[in-house]
């Protein structure tokens, strides 16, 4: 890690500490990412203005109160609107409103204008391109909120003090290569990710199953047309795929958590994502999945849905994504339901790889119906991973990840057979957390990429041994972990027992001797 990430951190930390007191962690962590997507605004905004004025040997400070000003401000938003998609007037800028919160007197009133700010951001974008992408992205920052201080000057100065903190922080924005903010992001929900979302039943992904996600889904692949998540929340999985290839061509999601949704968007422009390449959507998307998701198919599909969440199947009962099953996902546990609508958008050659909760490897009814569909009828079920229980923040249970493409029979080496990997006992404790670290992740990986049997660890399965089981896909069935205990030689336990009745006879000898010198009692 270097230096600049660590002070970031330490500064996080601080903040986080100041704003701890007033508020639980999913507020805090919002108004943070909310403040720090402000500065990364502002220091975009002072970036792309300084080029366009550089011509005229200007900076975006030097505007106020020049002979042009005007003219200049019109070219710059003009310009700012297509490259960036929104516009920030110079005195609307993040350095501004720290200096006068720090400037004592009537002008260290900030709140106010503060929130003017966020709303001019929002409503520059109306009527551009870029609209959807940045409408009421500040909806969550509060600052009349009585959770950032009982008066307007107890809030005003808790806002001011994390303004200063980040102010102090360089994002060295101009080096394309150095990703703090980004960082910055990422810290904040790891750290935080605890009580994450826990309001809407949704969790966190770690970044190791992140990885493994995004490594499944590029395979043999240097560039993507398309990623998608159904249910992106904060979008890091969409983000990591990112990192696995050389260029995706576009970002796609949906998230139902109207909070989630507006830090994914955050998400994706400070991770350099233009607006004009990433569309993500605020609405259920099993009853309510974006009409423009639903015209198009995907190269790569990731996800973590929320584990065995409650749905309502009635109102969509004869949809084309789940009307060919014949069968819905029960009521109870939509983890099936979501698998359907991913199958359903994933292009021909295309890859999708889910977290879900073990359930969905052996219940029955309509959940067994779907799982025989998939391997039978579709013949789309690649490999199911077994990972350990208690890598995820807020639940113990154990996950598997199920990998699942389009048309495997065009693949004649995987056609007819599954691969069954058992990494459950695979990982390090860290305190009271299970981890699966880069060794683990890399073993998930070459297993997976070499289609390989290997002892206690991984098994390929054909279809006809799958199907001798009823289309159970539990992974004991397929990968024997079962470790012969040691035969108990009896007369090396007789040996022993003796040696250690001698040992006891002889601590007592010392004992009586000690008691007797002290002229006391024995205790025995």
């Amino acid at each position: 890690m270097s230096e600049n990430q660590l002070q970031l951190h330490q500064t996080l930390w601080n903040i986080a500490n100041d704003l701890r007191g007033n508020m639980d962690a999913d507020d805090f962590r919002d108004y943070i990412l909310g403040f720090i997507f402000y500065k990364y605004l502002s220091k975009k905004m002072s970036l792309h203005a300084n080029i366009i004025l550089k011509p005229d040997l200007l900076s975006y400070d030097d505007v106020l109160g020049h002979e042009s000003e005007e003219l200049l401000l019109q070219e710059i938003k003009f310009s700012s609107l297509d490259a960036l998609g929104y516009f920030l007037h110079p005195t609307e800028l993040f350095d501004e409103l720290a200096k006068r919160g720090n400037s004592g007197g009537a002008n260290k009133f900030i709140l106010e204008d503060l929130q003017k700010v966020l709303t001019n951001i929002e409503q520059s974008t109306m009527g551009s391109e870029s609209e959807e992408d940045f409408g009421n992205l500040f909806e969550d920052l509060d600052l009349t909120s009585s959770k950032l201080g009982k008066t307007e000057e107890n809030k005003n100065d808790l806002i001011v003090k994390v303004l200063t903190h980040l102010q102090s922080i360089d994002f060295d924005l101009a080096n394309n290569e150095n990703d703090l903010l980004g960082d910055a992001y990422e810290y904040l929900i790891g750290q935080f990710a605890s009580g994450a979302g826990k309001k809407a039943g949704e969790f966190y992904t770690p970044q190791q199953v992140s990885k493994i996600l995004a490594q499944l889904v590029t395979t043999n692949k240097e560039r993507l047309k398309s990623v998608y998540d159904p249910t992106c929340g904060s979008g890091s999985l969409l983000l990591r795929v990112a990192k696995e290839v050389k260029e995706v061509g576009a970002f796609y999601g949906q998230e139902s958590n109207p909070t989630t949704y507006n830090l994914c968007r955050m998400n994706m422009i400070m991770h350099n994502v233009h607006y004009k390449k990433f569309d993500i959507y605020n609405e259920d998307t099993l009853v309510n999945p974006s009409p423009k998701h639903l015209e198009t198919q995907f190269e790569a599909i990731v996800a973590n849905p929320p584990f065995s969440a409650k749905w309502n199947p009635d109102s969509i009962i004869s949809d084309e994504r789940f009307s060919p099953y014949g069968k819905m996902a029960p009521k109870s546990k939509a983890d099936f339901a979501f698998v359907q609508h991913m199958v359903h958008l994933l292009d021909a050659n295309g890859t999708m790889a889910c977290v879900l909760p073990h359930g969905v490897l052996f219940r029955g009814a309509a959940e067994g119906h779907i799982r025989k569909y998939l391997i039978e009828d579709k013949n789309q079920l690649d490999a199911v991973i077994g990972l350990p229980a208690n890598i995820f923040y807020g639940t113990s249970i154990p996950t598997c990840i199920l990998v699942l493409k389009k048309d495997r029979n065009s693949h004649i080496e995987r056609s007819r057979n599954i691969l069954f990997i058992d990494a459950s006992n695979h990982f390090e404790k860290v305190k009271t957390q299970n981890v699966l670290t880069d060794a683990h992740l890399q073993d998930i990986i070459q297993t997976y990429r070499n289609r390989e049997t290997k002892d206690k660890y991984s098994y390929v399965a054909t279809l006809d041994e799958v199907k001798e089981n009823d289309y159970n896909l539990n992974i004991p069935r397929y990968v024997d972990t079962f470790e012969e205990d040691e035969p108990v030689i009896l007369n090396d336990v007789a040996k022993d027992l003796k040696a250690l009745e001698q040992e006891i006879a002889a601590t007592d000898k010392t004992i009586a001797d000690f008691c007797k010198e002290l002229n006391i009692d024995t205790p025995f």
